[in-house]
């Protein structure tokens, strides 16, 4: 992402196969400090005794719709991060399918690693879920921290994006 005088809007995602979080925000470089505003914030669900091809499908459709209707600049995305092995194949498989739909719309695209959203957006690389959660509420100016969590860790990648390249 090449810093500009226009309007920026970045789309952070929260890879999942049963939830993937997505998580809007538009940043105006002109205002100073710059201004950074939510733009929309929410999960794609797929039903869990689905088939998979159609869980993908699911995904693949719906973040179609949503670039569609978002329009980003850049879209964030955090890296997988797995404590059970049997997690990392059907949700690197969803991976997949984003990564698919960002190059289909030609959208610019990075990744961070948990610790380095922590970093960016709490302050350090251990922070808990909710110091995180928290420090998205304040940075966004929200009364209360987006929910689900999967929105929430989507908006602390976008959030690390602007920090850490915008």
């Amino acid at each position: 992402m090449v810093k500009s005088n226009a309007i920026t809007t970045i789309l952070g995602l929260d890879p999942g196969l049963a939830s993937l979080g997505f998580g809007a925000i538009s940043v105006d470089p002109n205002s100073r400090p710059a201004t950074v505003t939510l733009v929309d914030f929410g999960i794609i669900q797929t039903p869990p005794r689905t088939e998979m091809g159609s869980r993908l499908e699911t995904i693949y459709n719906d973040l179609h719709g949503l670039i569609d209707e978002i329009k980003p600049d850049l879209v964030a995305i955090e890296q997988l991060f797995f404590y059970k092995m049997g997690n990392t194949i059907p949700v690197a498989q969803a991976r997949g399918v984003i990564l698919l739909v960002v190059a289909q719309h030609h959208i610019p695209w990075v990744e961070f690693t948990p610790a380095q959203i922590k970093q960016a957006v709490a302050g350090y690389g251990n922070a808990q879920k909710p110091e995180v959660q928290a420090a998205v509420a304040r940075e966004l100016a929200l009364d209360r921290i987006p929910r689900p969590d999967d929105a929430a860790d989507a908006l602390a990648t976008a959030l690390t994006a602007w920090m850490q390249i915008g």
